[in-house]
């Protein structure tokens, strides 16, 4: 099941979304902290009865955050704004956790522009939680120039899992949703790293929320709320109270239930079909099947000439770039990365034709070691690769290359270089840099033959 990604502008905010399938106009809002990457599987399994269309929420993901301190409704209005740029004017709706509460505020709100929605989870907290979260759930998060920053994010994603809240370590607060899989939890990380600061607005927003169900005697479209076992939402199903009467409430075994039951409910409930969905004429994905590559190539800007980044770098701004498979936004290499020039060079090659590009430009090659200066940093059990990886950025405006600390190999630096928000850009450019070693390789295998 082809899986698309977009750009749209929303009033003066610009909006990143997937979209994945045909049939019926269905929206899916994701949790805090995370985007609209965790709706992924689910996107591919739901494409075949629906039209998957997932946005990140405004301020994760690669979404323009919300001004101000906004509050739940004004997600909410987010969300219906975003409608009105889509062209969509009815939709069926799924949230999970955060996302759930977002959608049945806009339903609230805006009841005509749903057929249905599937919630997981809806948090009615008491006074005393909403006091502790208030104080310690939300802390600030900022990078710090040496990356400390990092070792609370792994530790607090990672315990996430463990105990509910994750800063409240008792026996009583362990959840049976608990793993330790270095995977599932750097997926989580790489988006707090988008967000940064800004996730603190829309995880505020919703833990904040009051508890927003509509008077048993309202006239709404039908809702179904569903929590599985180890869920700890799950308890508030209970704390719901009176609903209208084509509200329905569910406690099911496992999450794979939660999604069945979900899509049976709103497939009987669907809305009409979209047709073309509104994007962004300067910045998005375009298709690329050439050379061993078959996968999304982000672009960005506009003109006649297509840049193309450094290893372990991503798009910079002005003119036209495109990230390189492995890099960045785009998608990765299916199989082995080619260390030989020929398959980059067609991808290259078949981007600039799609963007309608004159020629191209390259970004110089960094010296050293290809394996020095591009080590593993697959994701490991105690997050120790995003400490190296934030070493390796800040070493290499010090020294060039940057694994050689010696005065033989210094080179100048400015201290904007070395602010930590500069830092943060390019540890996320090298932590999405899955390709860099091998596009160094071959690139310097292709000049070296020229």
């Amino acid at each position: 099941m082809e899986m698309t990604r977009h750009f749209i502008d929303v009033g003066s905010r610009r909006v990143h979304y997937r979209r994945c399938g045909s049939g019926p106009a269905f929206l899916m809002v994701h949790q805090s902290p995370r985007s609209s990457a965790e709706f992924e599987v689910l996107m591919r399994a739901w494409g075949h009865h629906f039209t998957c269309i997932a946005p990140d929420s405004p301020g994760f993901g690669q979404s323009d955050p919300l001004p101000g301190e906004p509050g739940i409704d004004d997600f909410a209005d987010a969300t219906v704004a975003l409608l009105d740029a889509l062209g969509l004017d009815q939709v069926a709706g799924y949230g999970f956790h955060s996302g759930g509460i977002i959608l049945v505020t806009a339903l609230r709100r805006r009841p005509e522009r749903f057929t249905a929605l599937a919630i997981g989870g809806y948090a009615v907290w008491t006074p005393d939680e909403r006091a502790v979260f208030g104080e310690h759930y939300l802390p600030p998060f900022a990078p710090s120039a040496y990356g400390e920053h990092l070792t609370w994010l792994w530790g607090r994603i990672l315990e996430q899992s463990w105990f509910f809240p994750w800063f409240d370590v008792r026996p009583e607060t362990r959840l049976g949703v608990a793993h330790d899989d270095p995977a599932r939890v750097h997926a989580t990380i790489i988006d707090m790293l988008a967000s940064g600061d800004a996730y603190r607005a829309g995880y505020g927003a919703v833990l904040n929320a009051p508890r927003d169900i509509p008077p048993p005697d309202a006239q709404t479209p039908p809702v179904l709320i569903t929590a599985y076992d180890g869920d700890p939402l799950q308890a508030h199903l209970d704390r719901l109270g009176a609903m209208p009467a084509n509200w329905q409430t569910r406690a099911v075994a496992t999450p794979a239930e939660h999604q069945a039951e979900s899509a049976a409910f709103l497939a009987g409930n669907p809305a009409p079909a979209p047709a073309t969905l509104n994007e962004a004429t300067d910045e998005g994905f375009v298709r690329i099947s050439t050379g061993g590559f078959d996968g999304l190539i982000h672009w960005r800007g506009r003109g006649d000439r297509l840049r193309v980044h450094a290893p372990g770098r991503a798009a910079g701004e002005g003119g036209l770039a495109i990230d390189l498979p492995g890099h960045g936004l785009s998608d990765d290499w299916p199989g082995p990365r080619p260390r030989e020039w020929a398959p980059w060079a067609a991808v290259i090659e078949a981007t600039r034709q799609a963007l309608g590009a004159r020629d191209v430009t390259f970004d110089p090659l960094p010296t050293g070691d290809p394996d020095r200066l591009f080590p593993d940093l697959a994701p490991d059990r105690f997050g120790a690769y995003l400490t190296i990886a934030w070493q390796i950025v800040r070493a290499a405006h010090f020294y060039d290359p940057w694994y050689e600390a010696n005065a033989a190999h210094t080179r100048d630096f400015s201290a904007d270089a070395i602010a930590p928000e500069q830092l943060a850009r390019e540890h996320r450019d090298l932590l999405n840099a899955r390709a860099a070693r091998a596009y160094l390789i071959a690139r310097r295998s292709h000049e070296g033959e020229s």
